[in-house]
């Protein structure tokens, strides 16, 4: 269930390598062959290279995770969420530009803004349906009055993910881990779509209320998958030049909590 989050910040990089953006691709390739054999997913955050002019890096790190990893899926997180001709270009610069497997969209701006990427075969897409931040429920937690029932806009979005958009199987759901309630309303509404579910480490989720509200199945099969994402806990576990190696510890201990949470849950 885990996926490591990579945000690489040299300010916060080893002291060997401190502020030198030079070596973001050096960084997150020492985390990916420590963890690859751990997680579900890796899911590197275009921002933290976009910031630095390291898009070229980004893209040296997703044909490194293929090779060493092919059979881990990356997780492009750009929250993109824009007008159809415009989406069509964000979808090639994820899919075909970068090598992503999913991408993280904002839903915002209608199906429209969201059927260019379901386009490329094989490729998926996690819509933004309640997150982590504090912030979040100013808009999401809204009731929609026009509609039965007057859901809450992210239990509108789960509802539209999980039906009437989701023609080829393609989505997932973004939802924090710091609300485990709406993370069980969602499941609810998607019994089986996959979500994608920042907010354990740093930010102070607790694991054992995200599996409980999110994973379904039984000891022989997972029936509603959740991907559990931690970042900053995991790779800036160290400052040292053991910083790959306490990222794998790290990795190791969140993976562990969360397969006895599962047992739990099962």
């Amino acid at each position: 269930m885990l996926c490591v989050g990579l945000d690489p910040d040299p300010a916060k990089f080893p002291l060997h390598w401190r502020g030198d953006s030079s070596k973001i691709f050096e960084f997150c390739a020492a985390i990916v062959d420590a963890t690859a054999d751990l997680v579900i997913a890796f899911k590197p955050q275009i921002a933290y290279f976009a910031a630095h002019r390291a898009e070229d890096q980004l893209e040296r790190l997703i044909a490194h995770m293929h090779r060493v990893a092919p059979q881990v899926p990356v997780i492009l997180d750009a929250k993109r969420g824009d007008i159809g001709n415009t989406a069509e270009q964000y979808a090639i610069e994820a899919f075909e530009r970068f090598g992503a497997d999913a991408v993280t969209l904002s839903p915002l701006m209608g199906w429209d803004s969201v059927q260019p990427y379901l386009k490329h075969h094989g490729k998926g897409a996690f819509l933004l349906c309640r997150t982590s931040n504090p912030g979040g429920g100013d808009l999401q937690n809204q009731r929609l009055a026009d509609l039965p029932g007057q859901p809450a806009l992210f239990e509108h979005i789960a509802t539209l993910a999980n039906s009437p958009w989701n023609l080829n199987g393609q989505l997932g759901l973004v939802v924090g881990a710091t609300y485990p309630s709406e993370i069980e309303r969602v499941r609810a509404l998607a019994p089986q779509l996959p979500l994608l579910i920042p907010g354990v480490g740093a930010q102070g989720g607790d694991a054992a209320a995200t599996v409980r509200a999110g994973w379904r199945g039984n000891a022989q099969h997972t029936l509603a998958p959740i991907v559990v994402n931690s970042s900053r806990a995991v790779i800036y576990a160290s400052s040292g030049p053991d910083f790959a190696q306490a990222a794998r510890a790290e990795a190791l201990k969140t993976r562990a909590l969360l397969q006895a949470c599962r047992v739990l849950a099962a």
